[in-house]
């Protein structure tokens, strides 16, 4: 007859810190059980003040992505930038990002927030090789850097995402704008643009030789 240690019956957050915990006896074991837990629960995995707590504690991993529209010859034709309600009522401009799961390649992280944002018939060209144009450094001081986010300290890896499929916006954006790349660099849209996340679009569109 199989008796289970209750110590080991825990909530799948509990279970990591206790088999992660340095000179735990029979660590690699139980971290492996436990990790395919982890994989089970998605993002369910840590409760929402756990969550906060590792924020506070943490950088967290994230991907921006800059979708656009290229011509039969490659040419940039149109940005698409999304346009969201925020939190104070206000509304603001943002791109396609979203944070990367525990076990998550980041092709995969790209493909699940491009379908969350855009809808499953998007079709991202996402590269072979996944390598980000720049490197985004987001702080909840403000003033700390040019990126700011009040929830976290989070970085993301930036991608440019030629799309080609129909875009339908989903989840709390309210429509997705394509813009020239004069039109999203015009002051007013930058105004529009929340995070700081202008100084990334103006990055993506010097990257590909087309700052206005």
């Amino acid at each position: 007859m199989l008796v289970l240690n209750p110590a080991l019956v825990l909530n799948p957050a509990q279970s990591f810190r206790r088999a992660g915990t340095p000179g735990c006896a029979g660590r690699s074991g139980i971290f492996a059980a436990m990790s395919r837990t982890a994989l089970d629960y998605g993002d369910a995995w840590f409760e929402p003040d756990e969550f906060d707590e590792v924020r506070r504690r943490l950088p967290i991993a994230y991907v921006n992505a800059v979708p656009v529209r290229v011509g039969p010859d490659g040419q940039l034709e149109k940005v698409g930038l999304l346009l969201r309600s925020m939190d104070d009522g206000s509304l603001g401009r943002e791109l396609v990002s979203g944070r990367i799961r525990y076990h998550e390649t980041v092709r995969s992280a790209l493909l699940r927030h491009v379908e969350n944002d855009l809808g499953p018939m998007a079709l991202p060209q996402v590269p072979v090789s996944p390598q980000p144009f720049t490197v985004a450094e987001y702080f909840p001081t403000r003033g700390a850097a040019a990126l700011h986010d009040p929830r976290q300290h989070a970085i993301a890896l930036c991608y440019i995402l030629p799309v080609g499929g129909e875009c339908t916006p989903r989840q709390d954006a309210l429509s997705l704008d394509w813009l020239s790349p004069a039109e999203v660099m015009s002051d007013g849209i930058r105004e529009e643009m929340r995070h700081g996340q202008d100084r990334v679009l103006a990055q993506a569109l010097a990257h590909l030789g087309e700052l206005p």
